[in-house]
């Protein structure tokens, strides 16, 4: 294993044995690493708010913006895809942030699209999350038949985690350059990601309000 990877408070895998025995090839599906009591989510910010983050162990500051949506992503490669393996502009600093498991099941019991919001007769001013299916990528950047989720929070939601459900934050911007730079010249073989499996929805209302499908690893 790369020396960044074993450095890292949450586990890692090779990317190539998540994709042959962990994950599902199609369908929307939570891909997440997680324990009884936490879960890992993914954001990326430019350094000062990064910086201010990993100090406090939460987030603030004067540059963090709480007037605006903030997304959050359980899976790693979607995070990389997004931000460009820390190369985009004020996504230069990659954190993970682990919230509690009751927080994290919070956000998706109150995450809406537009659709679900007209279905519920919810004005656009009562969503404190926004919900988001989109294609899931694999490290190279090519879209997969897999759709991966993304949350936007604000308002009070906004605030529960940024303050209250945070176990850690912890900058895991070399790992993420370490494992680019092995993408780069290696491609998938020596790849180690984070280690991640379906996460399971138990709340049935919860299940049929973001359309989370079923599926039971090999």
């Amino acid at each position: 294993m790369a020396q960044v990877a074993e450095k890292m408070p949450w586990k890692t895998e090779s990317y190539v044995s998540q994709v042959e025995q962990h994950w599902p090839r199609t369908g929307q599906h939570i891909l997440a690493q997680y324990d009884d009591n936490s879960v890992v989510v993914y954001q990326a910010f430019r350094p000062e708010i990064a910086e201010y983050a990993v100090k406090n162990q939460r987030f603030g500051g004067p540059h963090y913006k709480w007037g605006r949506m903030s997304w959050i992503k359980p899976n790693f490669l979607w995070m990389m895809y997004r931000c460009g393996w820390a190369s985009k502009q004020e996504q230069e600093r990659v954190l993970a942030v682990r919230i509690t498991r009751k927080g994290f099941d919070e956000i998706l019991a109150n995450a809406y699209t537009p659709k679900t919001q007209e279905e519920a007769g919810l004005s656009k001013a009562q969503i404190t999350v926004r919900l988001q299916w989109d294609p899931d990528h694999d490290p190279s950047g090519n879209s997969l038949p897999r759709r991966a989720i993304q949350l936007g929070l604000k308002g009070e939601t906004l605030s529960h985690y940024a303050q209250d459900w945070i176990v850690s934050i912890t900058d895991i911007t070399d790992f993420v350059h370490e494992q680019h730079n092995i993408l780069q010249n290696s491609g998938t073989q020596e790849l180690q990601v984070a280690a991640e499996s379906v996460y399971q929805v138990n709340d049935p209302k919860t299940k049929a309000l973001i359309g989370v499908e079923d599926w039971e690893s090999p």
